[in-house]
């Protein structure tokens, strides 16, 4: 993973068609990649978890970028086989933001949820 992403910040196109296993290097766009090279200003890599299993392999990653202006982070998982010695990217999960947080609102009359008994707003809510 860290050499495909180092591969787009030094634009080495040829270095990310070379890692595609063949059944998704025809989905490759040259030109798309030479696109976003040149549009993107690549500001880091957090790989967060890498596994192994024998020939195959996962890496959960974030990369930080700057397009349009605009400072953007996208959070991925993605797949590895290992051909021959070399490790060929399979595919990648994108994710999506994670849920957002549920906060439950609590009424001034209502009962403290800390269990005292009393109303919120004579309570915790004080």
């Amino acid at each position: 993973m860290r050499s495909r992403y180092t591969a787009f910040v030094l634009g080495k196109i040829d270095h990310i068609d070379r890692t595609h296993a063949p059944e998704i290097s025809d989905d490759f766009n040259r030109a798309e990649a030479e696109r976003t090279v040149a549009e993107v200003e690549w500001l880091g890599l957090d790989v967060r978890n890498a596994s192994e299993s024998g020939d195959s392999g996962s890496v959960e990653f974030a990369i930080r970028f700057r397009r349009d202006g605009q400072e953007l982070t996208q959070h991925e998982v993605s797949s590895f086989r290992r051909v021959e010695g070399h490790w060929l990217y399979e595919g990648g999960k994108v994710s999506a933001k994670p849920p957002p947080r549920q906060v439950v609102k609590i009424g001034r009359n209502d009962p403290c949820p800390c269990g005292s008994g009393k109303k919120y707003k004579k309570c915790c809510g004080a």
